[in-house]
């Protein structure tokens, strides 16, 4: 018996013409690129005490990472420390900077949007909802399959529009920086170079283009685009239209016969950048997972140290000069499932190969970042101490400038990892953590306590409170999880 094809390809037709075509956020160019004017971005002052930079770097990793870096913030907030001049302030208001990546992004930017209203809704609308199912249900919704099939629109954009209406409520890049709080930094990158590509003003000035009106949720999407899973989102790229000028600090060292050696990093990025600055040779960027790129959202912080530390031994002031401790929590929510693979002489399958195959350089080798911060503290000690040392002669001559001129601040990495959890029960239990977008509430509290944990326990984090403030009270909020850690430090005192 012959079907007819004529009633189901007229439904088929019906579908798509009701879902119609979709169009993306098309990002709008810059004229004319002004540099005197300083963006709002980098106008935003140093929070709390300006002899402290204060960093939160948080990886990817799905829900894990967004509920794991949720955890810290709940800490940091509940953490008063009193200076040494009497002021009483929370951790949480000392924090200058929020580095986000994948997952650990939408923290960041739900954070900066919405400043302490976060604590009131974000676990509802986001860390215990099945995001990953209500995508998925749209996906396969026959009335966004028009949408789907339209020119630059797919899947990650779908993701975008999902993420607004649950999380971001329409809100810009602009709305954003109206919100005056630390400074947002978040990073995806280039399918076809593997660049990184940074949503702040800086990185959007080279390429002509504004920030400002482009939705935070797309920033989100771009920066959890995991290839295959999801689809890049697509930014139109204008540079080389708007005169665009290199920031002061390239000409400084231009100035110099040879760059400092610590400068080295800083411009290879720059490079990296130059060569994505052609509209007319590559007018768009289609934008996957930031952790392709950068895993713990770390990379911007070692380009800005050695930046810091090259302008330093050039001799030239940077608005860091006054900075004497730079405090950064590393937020990896790295999880290691354990296998039974190399228990079998058959090998895993083509799946499972793929799957860890794309994340192992990305797991693997991102704690390398990790030490080379604990390095870079290492050096500037020792450049100190020589200077400082009663045997050196101040007229060694230009030779001796990396030692005369080495920075003054001192770098503490507070390290945030499962791998840190003393409990092997509890370490166990958040390995084996998928990286999706939809896990059980009880898995989003015991990410929250496991951070609570180790922020509180972190001995490098009692050190650096310790060099500086008298004394520390942790402020008690409603646990997530039992057995969530109190305070320990000498200095301690119950809240009142």
């Amino acid at each position: 018996m012959t079907v007819s094809r004529g009633p189901m390809s007229f439904v088929v037709a019906l579908l798509l013409l009701l879902g119609g075509c979709a169009t993306r956020q098309v990002n709008p160019p810059i004229a004319k690129h002004d540099q005197s004017s300083l963006h709002q971005f980098q106008r935003q002052r140093l929070r709390g005490d300006q002899q402290d930079l204060v960093v939160l770097a948080f990886s990817g990793g799905g829900t894990r990472a967004a509920a794991f870096s949720y955890g810290v913030l709940e800490t940091l907030r509940s953490m008063e420390i009193v200076t040494k001049t009497g002021r009483k302030t929370r951790l949480l208001d000392e924090v200058d900077v929020i580095t986000g990546v994948s997952g650990g992004s939408f923290t960041a930017l739900a954070y900066g949007l919405y400043g302490e209203k976060l604590f009131d809704q974000y676990q509802a609308r986001f860390l215990k909802r099945n995001v990953q199912g209500q995508l998925t249900t749209r996906v396969l919704n026959p009335l966004n399959w028009g949408a789907l099939w339209s020119t630059g629109y797919e899947r990650s954009e779908l993701a975008a529009q999902l993420y607004d209406e649950i999380l971001f409520n329409g809100a810009t890049f602009a709305d954003l920086y109206r919100a005056g709080g630390p400074a947002i930094v978040v990073s995806a990158t280039d399918l076809a170079s593997g660049s990184r590509i940074v949503f702040v003003p800086q990185n959007f000035d080279l390429m002509c283009a504004d920030l400002r009106p482009i939705r935070v949720s797309r920033a989100a999407a771009a920066s959890s685009a995991v290839p295959v899973v999801l689809s890049p989102i697509t930014i139109n790229n204008y540079g080389g239209s708007c005169d665009y000028k290199q920031p002061p600090w390239v000409q400084a060292f231009a100035d110099l016969p040879e760059p400092p050696r610590p400068a080295a990093r800083a411009l290879n990025r720059l490079h990296e950048l130059q060569a994505l600055d052609n509209g007319v040779k590559d007018p768009y960027f289609h934008l996957v997972d930031g952790g392709v790129s950068d895993n713990l959202g770390l990379r911007s912080v070692l380009d800005v140290l050695e930046t810091y530390e090259a302008l330093h031994e050039a001799g030239k002031s940077t608005p860091l000069d006054h900075v004497r401790r730079i405090i950064i929590f590393v937020v990896n929510s790295l999880s290691i499932p354990s296998t039974k693979w190399n228990q079998s002489e058959s090998p895993p399958g083509t799946i499972d190969v793929l799957v860890k195959s794309a994340g192992v350089p990305i797991d693997r080798y991102s704690g390398e970042m990790v030490e080379q911060l604990k390095d870079i503290d290492a050096r500037w000690k020792t450049l100190r101490e020589i200077r400082d040392s009663g045997a050196f002669a101040k007229d060694h001559g230009p030779p001796m400038k990396e030692i005369m001129n080495a920075p003054n601040a001192d770098i503490y990495v507070i390290d945030v990892s499962f791998k840190a959890l003393k409990d092997e029960s509890q370490r166990d239990y958040l390995n084996q953590l998928p990286t999706s977008f939809s896990l059980p509430d009880e898995a989003v509290d015991r990410l929250r306590a496991a951070a609570r944990t180790l922020v509180l326990t972190s001995p490098d984090l009692q050190q650096a409170l310790r060099d500086e403030q008298p004394s520390i009270v942790d402020q008690p909020i409603p646990s997530p999880a039992a057995g969530s850690a109190t305070l320990v430090t000498p200095t301690a005192a119950p809240r009142p």
